[in-house]
Order: structure tokens, then C-alpha cells, then sequence
């Protein structure tokens, strides 16, 4: 089971170049892919497969910590690489940062909530306003566009800031805890089949 192994020794195992992976890696750079973004593609190809009914179907992965990463796998089980964009917090910390005057903000709950409405009547407000609706909107264009190309298209949202994305939730869309060490899990699975045979 993956709890029972040091994180970076799996993901040592993941970037070997002769491990088999149960997808394939379509990346240019294929060495230099995060291992964390491999395990999330896996395990987001099996559960589309799942939710729709044992058929293949292509799988998007929105991953929200520190980074923003998306990343598609279609349904032939190949991972096509993604896009990735700075995190909520490191949103808020380079507008404070990287300006003369703008306060460094940690948005309570409530502001979370009330993001997505109006416009902000303070500086406090505005920011909170601009870094979350800006999230907001990245990603329902990033889906969008994505189902243009993939209209049978499953999204998986994940992270640690997931608390506000799970609010963009829409149909083929799945709140996903734990992507990452499920699909570490199918990797060393896999693997281990595969060195069986």
C-alpha cells in the first residue's frame, strides 16, 4: 500500500524511465513532468473510466496548492501535459509583495464565500475579489475550452485550496481527495504486475 512507503521514494520509482506506468507519458519532456502530476493523471484516467460506465472517456485534473496545475489525459490513457499557474496564496502574496502598498490578505471564510459576487468596496475586498474570481474564472475557461476538443470530457478537482474550486462544480465534474496517492497506488500496482509477468 502507498501509506506504507516514504512519499519520495515513490516518486524516485515514478520518474525512473523504466518503470511501466499503466498510461503513457506524451509529454515532450517526459523526464521532466512532476511525478505528483503522473500519480493524478493515473488515477483520474481509471476513475473516468469508472464514472462512465467502464467506457474510456478523456480526463482532466485541476489540482489546487501551491501551484495550480491542469493536466489532461485523453481516453486512450495518454497523458498530454497541462498548464500551471501560481496558487491562491501565492497569488496573495505577490500582490503584497511585489507592490508598494497592498496588504498581505488571508481571506476568512465568509469573504470565500462571497467572492464570486460583486465587485470589491475596499482594498481588502478588491483583492480577495480579484485573486478568487480570477481563479474562478481561469478554470471555467481552462474547462470549457477543454471540452470544446473533448465534449465527453471528465473534470477532477484537487488540492489543498479546494475548499473554494469545488464551488465551480459542474456536471462531469468530481471533487477528488487523495488523487494523487490513489494514483501512486495504480502506478506500484501496476508495476508490480508487470514485473510478475
Amino acid at each position: 500500500m502507498v501509506n506504507l512507503l516514504h512519499r519520495h521514494d515513490i516518486e524516485t520509482l515514478i520518474v525512473r524511465p523504466t518503470l511501466p506506468l499503466p498510461i503513457r507519458n506524451g509529454y515532450a519532456t517526459p523526464a521532466t513532468v512532476g511525478p505528483d502530476r503522473l500519480a493524478a493523471a493515473c488515477a483520474a484516467h481509471f476513475l473516468a473510466r469508472q464514472y462512465n460506465d467502464g467506457h474510456p472517456a478523456p480526463a482532466l485534473v485541476i489540482d489546487a496548492g501551491t501551484a495550480i496545475t491542469y493536466d489532461l489525459v485523453d481516453a486512450a490513457g495518454t497523458f498530454l501535459g497541462g498548464n500551471i499557474s501560481p496558487g491562491i496564496t501565492l497569488r496573495f502574496q505577490a500582490l503584497h509583495e511585489h507592490t508598494a502598498h497592498l496588504p498581505l490578505v488571508t481571506p476568512t471564510a465568509q469573504e470565500i464565500a462571497n467572492a464570486p459576487q460583486g465587485i470589491g468596496d475596499t482594498t481588502r475586498s478588491a483583492i480577495v475579489k480579484g485573486v478568487l474570481w480570477g481563479v474562478h474564472m481561469e478554470m471555467e475557461t481552462f474547462i470549457r475550452q477543454t471540452i470544446v476538443k473533448y465534449p465527453d470530457l471528465f473534470v477532477f478537482l484537487t488540492g489543498g485550496t479546494l475548499f473554494y474550486l469545488a464551488e465551480t462544480a459542474k456536471n462531469r465534474t468530481f471533487v477528488a481527495d487523495f488523487l494523487v496517492p490513489k494514483g501512486l497506488d495504480i502506478i506500484l500496482r501496476y508495476s508490480q504486475q508487470a514485473n510478475a509477468h
